[in-house]
């Protein structure tokens, strides 16, 4: 199974302050661990959401919302994408995060095999081209463009479990194809709702498990997207794209997604005294490793 492991954000993270060498030193060893355990398969941090914005479809009119955005405990700041045999499986790696403070919340992604079958269902129709398209390997980075998060908002129907149809499943399809094919779209999946997750909280050596699922249904993920774009503008158009795709089979022919700029190595600046072979170096070669 994979799973989605967000990290919550906070004031410092929504005010730009970046971890110091000792905190990047220990999460470097943690990542390094569930790599080598076969677990990782990537995690990225993100910038605040200030360098961020949330385009909206309702109705088919489209909406840009310029970041920063106030709930900084509801935002996202990073992820992990594991996979493990269980969720109890998945929290036990949570817990194992070296964080004093803040929380995680884990998500199962949905696999093809969730989607029940339709005797209807014709040969390469989407389910042939999800396929396809998980079985292949990502687009190349390219040089000059940024990395961008998108996070689709839930709500009461995906809280609910409640499955896209097939019309929905086609139009997605034939969306991520063309970003797939234009180098844009690196990655993306759909998340089962919070019945089926739970969050960690941290308190210094302490850990609380609270199991799904969660209340603030407009705060949630529903589905999550990596791009790469030449620009903050660029991803935008992209996301009006995809929100416009999405609207006309969701709950109330709304979509909600939230971009936000990924964290790149050289984002940290330089200190004088770091030393060959540390956090710099083993970040960069666990970064190729997952990639």
């Amino acid at each position: 199974m994979r799973f989605m492991m967000f990290v919550k954000g906070s004031k410092e993270s929504e005010a730009g302050v970046l971890p110091d060498e000792k905190i990047l030193s220990e999460m470097g060893r943690f990542n390094e661990k569930m790599i080598k355990a076969g677990a990782m398969l990537a995690g990225e941090g993100l910038q605040a959401s200030s360098k961020g914005a949330r385009v909206r479809c309702s109705n088919g009119k489209v909406s840009v919302t310029d970041g920063p955005f106030a709930e900084a405990k509801e935002l996202v700041a990073g992820f992990w994408l594991i996979q493990a045999k269980s969720l109890e499986e998945a929290v036990d790696w949570a817990k194992r995060a070296p964080f004093q403070e803040g929380e995680v919340e884990i998500r199962p992604l949905f696999e093809l095999e969730d989607f029940p079958k339709d005797p209807a269902e014709k040969p390469d129709g989407w389910r042939d081209k999800e396929e396809q398209m998980r079985a292949a390997p990502p687009p190349a980075r390219r040089t000059g463009t940024i990395r961008f998060m998108g996070l689709l908002k839930g709500d009461k129907d995906t809280e609910a479990g409640v499955m896209p149809d097939e019309k929905l499943l086609a139009a997605m399809g034939f969306f991520f194809e063309e970003g797939v094919k234009s180098g844009v779209i690196l990655s993306g999946e759909g998340l089962q709702p919070t019945s089926k997750g739970a969050r960690v909280r941290y308190s210094g050596a302490k850990r609380t498990v609270i199991d799904g699922p969660f209340a603030e249904s407009k705060e949630l993920v529903a589905g999550y997207a990596i791009i790469q774009a030449k620009s903050k503008a660029e991803a935008i158009e992209w996301t009006r794209r995809f929100v416009t795709v999405d609207a006309p089979g969701r709950l109330g022919s709304t979509s909600d997604c939230e971009i936000r700029q990924v964290f790149e190595i050289e984002d940290f600046p330089v200190n004088p005294a770091e030393k060959p072979g540390g956090w710099r170096d083993v970040e960069s070669k666990l970064r190729d490793g997952t990639r």
